[in-house]
């Protein structure tokens, strides 16, 4: 390539940010030289050299009032993340998940001179709620990078042209030494080994977490054997820490941070986690998990009544169309129904009827051939090639 393809990278969740990590990276390594990239993103996009625009850390917002309250802020944001990649002068934007800010970013975009080529990586699940939403896509962005097989002949139907490049988070490791890390933390074999996942937002840690909490207290109760650990989200952890430790209730908690993330994940023997990516890791790794979920009152019956369409909240579950993962939201999500579906893989798990394996063979499933990230990367430079050639 003669002139470098400038390409702004924009990821405002811990989700995204991994996947434009694995995105950036495949980048760097296809194109080396020939590719400048900037943008908008986490920690970890951080860690490949990334200087974020903006800082995310206040735009991870769960359910309709959390985002209502925060509108004027994500106005701002949105508004600083437009002038950031017209400053940059970039040939391709690429929109990472995140639908309500990403939208925006790609409308206001498109209202500029000279606008740049415009690509929303993942899609939003159409599938499960506001099937409306591709039409909304297809007028706002150029073209879309879909995780998941299924979405194309969907947004394709609404005119938008699309490309499945399959799911990144399939394909960063999730399981390590789990018999190392039993043996760190003096862990008996014997012992089951419980293992409790906060979720990655404020929103989240606040609204689930006392309903984890109420779990934990529960299962030490009835299993005074058994040890919990919690791998922490980086942008929840110190706050999470501080309300177990504030919980008189509670037996010791292992904490571990991303480091340590898989070996904890190997060493578990089922695990009680906040819906979301953290689930299909579970999966994948043979973890039986409970899943659960809550948002504010307004919020869940607009999705659920209203708006969401499937029959599971799992991505897992969706896929196999079967409930795989055990879930509980809202009103079904509490300490004693939690800590009870926890006790019902353990008895499984003890009859040898784990659902592990199962679990296993969906997520696997899921997975691809392993190259989404460079497939990925290949069709952001092949687009801006292509806009370049008739520009």
């Amino acid at each position: 390539m003669s002139n470098p393809k400038r390409i702004f990278l924009v990821a405002v969740e811990p989700s995204g940010d991994a996947l434009g990590a694995d995105l950036m990276d495949a980048l760097q390594t296809a194109y080396g030289a020939d590719v400048e990239i900037a943008g908008v993103g986490g920690k970890k996009m951080s860690a490949l050299g990334l200087e974020s625009a903006i800082d995310i850390s206040e735009l991870a917002i769960l359910g309709l009032l959390d985002g209502l309250k925060s509108y004027g802020t994500i106005l701002k944001r949105v508004n600083e993340t437009v002038d950031a990649a017209m400053d940059f002068g970039a040939d391709a934007v690429v929109l990472i998940d995140s639908w309500g800010f990403m939208i925006r970013v790609a409308q206001r975009l498109q209202k500029r001179d000279n606008p740049p080529l415009l690509v929303k990586y993942v899609g939003p699940q159409i599938w499960a709620a506001r099937p409306k939403r591709a039409n909304v896509l297809a007028h706002s962005v150029d073209h879309l990078l879909t995780i998941h097989a299924f979405d194309a002949p969907m947004f394709e139907a609404a005119g938008l042209a699309t490309t499945f490049v399959g799911n990144p988070a399939l394909e960063r490791p999730v399981t390590g030494d789990g018999a190392a890390f039993m043996a760190r933390h003096g862990i008996s074999a014997d012992a089951p080994a419980i293992g409790v996942l906060f979720g990655s937002r404020q929103s989240e840690r606040r609204r689930i977490g006392p309903i984890l909490r109420d779990a934990i207290a529960l299962l030490a109760g009835r299993y005074p054997e058994a040890v919990f650990i919690s791998p922490m989200a980086p942008a929840i952890a110190g706050d999470v820490a501080a309300d177990l430790s504030a919980d008189s209730r509670l037996p010791t908690i292992i904490q571990v941070d991303e480091d340590a993330k898989c070996d904890a994940t190997s060493a578990m023997t089922v695990a009680l986690a906040v819906s979301g990516t953290a689930t299909t890791e579970l999966a994948l790794a043979g973890v039986p998990t409970v899943a659960t979920y809550k948002l504010g009152w307004l919020s869940w019956f607009i999705y659920r009544f209203i708006l969401f369409k499937a029959k599971y909240f799992s991505l897992v579950n969706i896929a196999a169309d079967q409930e795989l993962i055990i879930e509980h939201a809202q009103t079904g999500a509490n300490g004693e129904t939690l800590a009870a579906s926890v006790g019902t893989l353990l008895s499984e798990i003890g009859s040898g009827k784990s659902r592990g394996p199962a679990l296993q063979a969906a997520a696997l499933a899921m997975k691809g051939d392993g190259q989404s990230s460079a497939r990925a990367a290949k069709a952001v430079i092949d687009l801006t090639t292509a806009r370049q050639s008739r520009d």
